[in-house]
């Protein structure tokens, strides 16, 4: 057994990944590389159809923000999993230095933070846009929208600072195997020495702060929608001004209640393989369906990407007439 001292060595730790799962090992790996390739050229596509629009929505510049969270956000996962997928061989793990984990968790938790924070910039938009349609223009400016996206970068970068610097602090004895394929604060929790509830004070802190807060922003936004569209007597405007709101519901539940599964829940709870499994959902799957969602769901982005790929078309007629 490592000693405390060893355990938070300059050596750092070892990801299991999946690495007891030879044989299932290529089939993960191909399928984790078709759904990171998807999520790549969706988000991609959402950033050049939004980029091609003349003139912006204040929702469009929030969604094209989504776009850049998610994409950093599997990047700062995924393509080190793949790396560790396709090592030969039937290693205990992939060894990762202590400098090296704390990046990684910090980066995974500011993106996370980031979003939850933009999830109820968004909230607010819908709430301005609906309940206050005249004022919408004077109200949500582009120069409040950069001030809303700015905040919400510093908010998840401090919180995760904060986060990261409490969690690698703490004292890592015994085993330094991360049963996980990134540097995730439950898997690393699970490897400190204390057994008392104090080395969670500082995730739930996390929590209350990037799911707590925002969250309670986003039911007030909600509220009031719900109650002004009880007031409209058009059934046709109740269902276009609720329709404007369904796609940002569906991510928030998705992004919300992954968060809260995984984060807001005690120590002796912890299941190393059920939460790695469940990481694999979140870290992948999630991603996948946001521009999925909103592409599906928002005309203008529907319309923006059409016009993106029938440029695309000739542009890439012209190439084989060249090549012929």
């Amino acid at each position: 057994m490592d000693s405390a001292a060893n355990a938070t060595s300059p050596r750092g730790f070892l990801l299991q990944g999946f690495f007891e799962f030879p044989h299932l090992r290529p089939a993960l790996f191909l399928l984790l590389l078709a759904v990171h390739l998807t999520t790549l050229s969706g988000n991609l596509l959402i950033l050049v159809a939004v980029a091609s629009v003349p003139s912006r929505p204040p929702m469009l510049l929030f969604l094209c923000q989504l776009s850049v969270i998610e994409l950093c956000y599997t990047l700062v996962v995924v393509p080190r999993s793949l790396a560790d997928l396709s090592m030969p061989g039937t290693a205990r793990g992939s060894p990762i230095s202590f400098l090296g984990c704390a990046v990684q968790m910090q980066m995974f938790v500011a993106l996370g933070g980031a979003e939850c924070f933009l999830l109820a910039a968004m909230a607010y938009d819908r709430y301005v846009a609906i309940c206050h349609p005249l004022r919408y223009a004077a109200v949500v400016t582009p120069g409040l929208c950069a001030r809303l996206a700015l905040a919400c970068c510093v908010g998840g970068l401090a919180v995760s600072l904060g986060l990261t610097a409490a969690v690698f602090h703490l004292p890592f004895c015994g085993s330094r195997l991360l049963v996980h394929f990134f540097c995730d604060i439950t898997a690393l929790l699970h490897l400190a020495c204390t057994r008392s509830y104090a080395e969670e004070l500082p995730l739930l802190g996390a929590c209350l702060v990037l799911l707590l807060l925002p969250s309670s922003l986003i039911l007030a936004s909600y509220g009031a929608i719900a109650s002004a569209l009880r007031r409209l007597r058009c059934a046709g405007g109740r269902r276009k001004a609720a329709s404007t709101c369904t796609s940002h519901l569906v991510v928030t539940f998705l992004h919300y209640g992954c968060a809260t599964f995984m984060y807001v829940r005690p120590k002796s709870t912890y299941s190393p393989r059920l939460d790695r499994t469940l990481a694999l959902v979140y870290t992948n799957v999630t991603p996948l369906l946001y521009p999925l969602i909103y592409s599906l769901r928002n005309r203008e982005i529907t319309s923006a990407i059409f016009r993106v790929l029938g440029r695309l078309r000739p542009a890439q007629a012209r190439g084989h007439a060249r090549a012929e």
